[in-house]
């Protein structure tokens, strides 16, 4: 049975994807080595699909299988979407069982560096339980749960800018380091808007007056949270290993609020 001919638009289309460059991976290789595959992951692209996100076609895992040379790979530990930074995969399933273990056993150490509102302490816990969050929005049975979670922070930074955002003539602003203890969903997030220090650009927990200036300063909206530090055992040694991604180009940008020697003395 003959095809049925194009239409107009239909050819246009195929012969706009037919001159499309080559796409190129988002991903930027960390560390590899004959079990790890380290890279650093914008903001925006999720790890995999999501019943949440059933129309996205692009996903870091697959980015991922790429640079593995289109071999598999296991995700050690989530990076939510909107967060940009380091993220881990085992390049088989003994490695990320191993890895797995560890991972509940708490022998991770992560680091991550958010921008959030407000001047922040000099250090503290967080040490507030959240209720779960069910994967499908339509699903609220497994919401009753709650479960213990503990942060640890400390500022590295603090601004103050002359532009009036919520009816004071000048706004504050703090970068913090963040050291999670537990993984519970959204965790920094949550805990940064429990203590009233939201992160910039977080949508849902956020200041929307904070965000929408950042977003017209900038030109794009985009969550300050980026994951920069992991140390880890080895899966086959045993010994620590550290991990370190540096803030990308878009999140240090944003960084230009704070006077430059503030920022001189992090080791990035």
């Amino acid at each position: 049975m003959p095809l049925p001919a194009l239409t107009g638009r239909q050819r246009a289309r195929v012969t706009a994807q037919m001159n499309l460059p080559p796409r190129s991976n988002p991903l930027t290789e960390i560390y590899r080595d004959e079990w790890l595959l380290a890279v650093h992951k914008p903001a925006g692209l999720l790890l995999h699909r999501s019943p949440i996100d059933r129309h996205e076609t692009e996903f870091a895992l697959q980015y991922a299988r790429e640079l593995n040379g289109g071999g598999y790979v296991y995700p050690v530990h989530r990076l939510d979407r909107p967060t940009s930074g380091l993220l881990l995969f085992a390049r088989d399933p003994e490695t990320a069982s191993t890895l797995g273990k560890a991972l509940m056993a708490g022998q991770f150490s992560k680091t991550y560096l958010a921008m959030v509102r407000g001047w922040a302490p000099e250090s503290g816990e967080i040490d507030h339980p959240l209720r779960d969050h069910s994967i499908d929005r339509r699903d609220r049975a497994d919401e009753q749960t709650v479960r213990e979670a503990f942060t640890r922070y400390r500022c590295l930074a603090q601004t103050e800018i002359p532009v009036a955002i919520e009816g004071y003539p000048n706004s504050r602003y703090s970068l913090v380091e963040l050291n999670p203890v537990t993984g519970r969903k959204h965790q920094l997030r949550r805990h940064l808007q429990h203590i009233s220090h939201p992160i910039i650009g977080d949508t849902n927990y956020g200041r929307t007056r904070h965000n929408h200036y950042f977003a017209e300063r900038f030109g794009a909206s985009r969550l300050m949270l980026a994951a920069t530090g992991l140390v880890l055992p080895h899966p086959i040694s045993g010994q620590p290993l550290t991990l370190h991604a540096a803030p990308d180009a878009e999140f240090t940008e944003r960084l230009g609020i704070f006077a430059p020697q503030n920022l001189a003395r992090i080791d990035w």
